[in-house]
């Protein structure tokens, strides 16, 4: 498809959407827009800091405990930043009104696992391990009870769909 199609194709479906949907992909728009930016500017972040710290201070020892934390934590939160981004864009692309209760589950799961890796355990009391750890473990059977609503309503949908073609031939 071509750019003008595309761009045809979204003035029909522009149109046909009302004032409080119109209001919701002008916000997402917006919040891409910002958190590429974001995502941007915190790469670039850590390219600087990373080549600053090989050839200006020659001090990056990446073996070293601190440094692989810190390096691993910026890291994993520009992950974080492209996944939230991601949920997003697909949330436009698909016109959906309402940000899905898995998106939220896994980002709040990817932000406890990098508060877990760049823990420094030697430092941290047993009680912030366990509340961590149970956390996770309750956004991990969250998720995994959407996700088998989410494939029970699917079924459920595709059986209807077969019914109803089925009674359609008789």
């Amino acid at each position: 498809m071509t750019i003008r199609a595309e761009i045809a194709a979204a003035r029909v479906k522009w149109r046909s959407l009302t004032f409080y949907e119109k209001f919701e992909h002008a916000v997402v728009l917006i919040l891409t827009v910002l958190i590429a930016i974001v995502v941007a500017a915190a790469v670039w972040n850590l390219l600087l800091r990373i080549l600053y710290s090989i050839f200006a201070e020659e001090s990056l020892d990446p073996t070293e405990h601190a440094v692989f934390q810190t390096i691993f934590g910026m890291i994993f939160t520009v992950i974080i930043a492209l996944e939230f981004n991601r949920s997003l864009v697909v949330m436009g692309e698909h016109h959906a009104s309402i940000v899905h209760v898995r998106t939220v589950v896994l980002l709040a799961m990817l932000a406890i696992l990098r508060k877990l890796i760049i823990l420094d355990l030697a430092s941290t009391d047993g009680g912030k391990l366990l509340g961590l750890s149970v956390a996770m473990l309750a956004l991990g059977v969250i998720y995994w009870l959407v996700g088998e609503q989410d494939r029970r309503l699917a079924f459920s949908r595709l059986r209807e769909a077969f019914d109803t073609e089925r009674i359609e031939k008789d």
